[in-house]
Formats: structure tokens, C-alpha cells, sequence
């Protein structure tokens, strides 16, 4: 959990820092990562298609096939690397192009520019991450996450504000030390694997074996479709930016402020979508299917009570936690609006998420993907669009839609796993 909790808080950390330095500066923060988190997500989903697939062939004794898999997964992730630092540098020039305040586009554009770099050295860290977590070993990118998001603060603190005789940098500051964090988070990753006696004979088979274009796709048929999930929900936040933006920078701010918090425990839960994969994958690998469905939902009841009480802290600390990020009073009350309804969501969030990693275990991506759009981008972000603009409700009006969007994706996510594995276990027993 810990360790997909990492890279949101890169960005948590990058709004808490930044708006310290105003209004615009949390505006273009909230505009330049709503554009950057859809890459981001689609990039994890497709790391995601390795883990499955290594898990089950960890459960089957197939150290070879995992190794290949690993192999075959890096060429993936490079490829994908490439092409996502590739389309942000396209993208750039139409920043301006999306209906924001003049003012926001312009710290907009540096910040966004630096930390597309980023995206490259990332790719490759979560090929290693999803990797390592498919053969059941989460420490070490919990640890090396941990680390990184400390070295960003640290870099934030220096490069935003000016110390040890270098010029404060601003906003920019804050894309260059996640750069850095990022670049060097994977370096130990790489060097952590390459070099432990528990990877050794993974890694003698990673050197020797060939390229297989059948593990490459059976890492994009898992991979793309669950990227495109993350796409579908996250880029729905995204546009909300959007929306939110075209209506008042103000608003923009507070919701970027929610939505920097509401992504804490949203990430948190995505560790829990992630045990699922590797706990229902090896079950299923292992064709025990009732051990199966009580590990999912064991999982399943953990990240209810732990959504419940975050919901809870963000309901009673709605007035406070604002505060940390800005001193605007109309900011701060309009983010502690927005936080009420992060609590009426926190649930369905937790529980579509660990639903959408538990069929990924069971390796069904391409109906959880039409369930996914259906909810956000027919529902969702219309319903949205109608009472925040038409309707004049505002950034209010716009989480609502959202709210509704998580909460159909929850009911018919859960739903399918739990048919699914129902009627696995009726044909084991028949």
C-alpha cells in the first residue's frame, strides 16, 4: 500500500509546497497535473499487466517464465516510457488551448515540461516494482518510494525557496526535484534487483533468455486495458480540472486542494486493488479457488473499514487540512465543501479500485475497461458538466457527478468478481 501511496504524494507534497506561494501557483499546479496524471496512471496500468502474470507463474514453481516475463516486461515499459515523455513534448505547445486563465498557463507550462522528463526513469521503476511484487516482495519499493518522496521534500524545500546559496526557483523548483527523486528512485530499484540473492537466478535467466513477442503481449493484453482503466477514472478527475478551471481559478485551487487529498487515500486503496491481484493471481495459478475468494474478500472488508475512516478524518478535519495548503479564506472554505462530498465517496473509491485489481488476478480486463467508461465518461463527466456550469453549482456540482460516477463503478466492478468467482467455484465442485 505503501509503496503505490509513493508517487501520489509526490504530487500532494508538490501542491502543499507550492501553495505557499499563492493562488496561481496552486492553479497551475492543479493544471499542469491534471494533464500529467492521465499518462501517469495509463503508465501504472500497463506496469500492472506483469504482476498477474508473474504471480501465477510464482505459484506454478515457473522461475524461468517469471524471468522471461520480467524481460519481456521491460521492453514494454521502456517503449511506453518513450512514447508518454513523447506525447506530453506534443501536447506542450496546446496548453493554451483549454480554456484556463492566461495567468495559470504560463507557471503551468515550465513545471509541466520538467516533469514529463520524469515519466521515462518512472516507467522503468514500476517495471521492477510490478516485478518484484508479482513474486510477493513489496518491501523494497515501499522503502525506496519512502525515501524518494523524503528526497523531494527535501529538494522542494530547496530548490522552491532558495537555500544553500541557490536562487529560489518558484514552481518550477518543485518539478525539479521530483525529477531528480524520480531518477534516482530508480537507480536503487535497478541496483536493489540486479544485486540480492533471493533475484539471482532471475536475473542469470534475464540476461540469457530471448525476446518472446507472445509475453510481450500477454503483458499488453492485461496491461493496456487495465491503463485504460486508470485513463477512464483518473482522466475524469482530470477533466473535472478542466471544467472547474474554465468556471473560476479560485475554485480550481480548491479543488485541487480535495482532489490532492482525496488522492491519499484513493492511492492507499490502489495497494489494496494491488494485494488483490497478487493474492487472487496465485490462487488462481494455484486452481484454489476458495481460498480465492476469502483472500479478496478479506481484502475487500479491509479497505472498507480503512476508507470509512479516512472518510471520516477528511470530514472532521474539512476546515483544517485546507489550511495547510493556503492562508485564502475563500479557498479554504470552498475545498472544505468538497471534502464533504470526498466523504461521501470513499468507500465506493476503495471498493472499485480493489474490485478492478482482483479481476485483473483473474487476468478479465476488457469488461471491468467498458464498466470504467461507462461510469465516468457517459455518466460521470456529463452529469458533471450539467449541474458545476449549466446548472451554475460550480466545483460542487462537478464532484457530485463524480461521486456518482464512483459509486456505479463500485456496485457493478463488485458484482462481476464476485459472479466470477461464484461460479468458478460451483464448476471446481460440479
Amino acid at each position: 500500500m505503501i509503496g503505490s501511496l509513493g508517487q501520489i504524494l509526490v504530487g500532494v507534497v508538490d501542491s502543499l509546497m507550492v501553495g505557499q506561494l499563492g493562488d496561481v501557483p496552486l492553479a497551475a499546479i492543479s493544471y499542469a497535473n491534471s494533464l500529467l496524471a492521465i499518462p501517469l496512471v495509463f503508465g501504472i496500468g500497463v506496469a500492472y499487466g506483469l504482476t498477474p502474470l508473474v504471480a501465477n507463474a510464482d505459484a506454478q514453481g515457473k522461475t524461468r517464465k517469471a524471468a522471461r516475463l520480467f524481460k519481456n516486461g521491460m521492453v514494454v515499459n521502456t517503449v511506453v516510457g518513450i512514447l508518454i515523455v513523447g506525447i506530453l513534448f506534443a501536447l506542450r505547445p496546446f496548453m493554451d488551448q483549454f480554456d484556463q486563465d492566461p495567468a495559470v498557463v504560463l507557471e503551468a507550462i515550465p513545471y509541466f515540461t520538467v516533469v514529463t522528463l520524469s515519466f521515462f526513469p518512472l516507467q522503468i521503476f514500476f517495471n521492477y516494482k510490478q516485478f518484484t511484487e508479482g513474486l510477493s516482495d513489496t518491501k523494497a519499493a515501499m522503502r525506496l518510494s519512502l525515501a524518494s518522496n523524503v528526497l523531494n521534500i527535501i529538494l522542494n524545500w530547496i530548490f522552491i525557496f532558495g537555500k544553500f546559496g541557490i536562487e529560489p526557483m518558484g514552481m518550477v523548483g518543485a518539478a525539479y526535484a521530483t525529477l531528480i527523486s524520480r531518477i534516482v528512485m530508480m537507480a536503487l530499484m535497478i541496483w536493489w534487483v540486479h544485486s540480492k540473492a533471493r533475484y539471482k537466478e532471475h536475473m542469470t535467466i534475464f540476461w540469457d533468455t530471448k525476446l518472446k513477442w507472445d509475453e510481450m503481449r500477454a503483458v499488453l493484453a492485461i496491461g493496456v486495458p487495465s491503463g485504460l482503466q486508470y485513463i477512464f477514472e483518473v482522466g475524469a478527475f482530470a477533466a473535472s480540472s478542466l471544467i472547474i478551471g474554465s468556471i473560476d481559478y479560485i475554485e480550481q485551487a480548491a479543488h485541487q486542494i480535495a482532489i490532492s487529498l482525496a488522492s491519499i487515500s484513493y492511492m492507499a486503496a490502489s495497494g489494496f486493488g494491488a494485494a488483490a491481484t497478487v493474492r487472487v493471481g496465485n490462487q488462481l495459478g494455484r486452481k484454489d479457488y476458495k481460498t480465492l475468494k476469502v483472500a479478496a474478500t478479506t481484502l475487500f472488508e479491509m479497505v472498507v473499514l480503512f476508507m470509512a475512516a479516512a472518510g471520516v478524518v477528511y470530514l472532521v478535519g474539512r476546515d483544517f487540512l485546507p489550511g495547510l495548503f493556503t492562508e485564502e479564506i475563500e479557498v479554504i472554505q470552498i475545498a472544505a465543501t468538497l471534502l464533504i462530498v470526498t466523504t461521501l465517496f470513499q468507500i465506493s473509491d476503495g471498493v472499485q479500485v480493489t474490485a478492478l485489481g482482483a479481476l485483473r488476478g483473474l487476468s478479465d480486463v476488457r469488461m471491468p475497461t467498458i464498466i470504467t467508461f461507462v461510469s465516468y465518461w457517459v455518466i460521470s463527466i456529463p452529469l458533471g458538466y450539467i449541474l458545476g456550469k449549466e446548472l451554475e453549482m460550480g466545483a460542487m456540482g462537478v464532484w457530485i457527478g463524480l461521486a456518482v460516477g464512483l459509486t456505479l463503478s463500485a456496485l457493478a466492478q463488485w458484482w462481476r468478481f464476485t459472479s466470477k468467482v461464484n461460479q468458478m467455484i460451483k464448476s471446481s465442485t460440479s
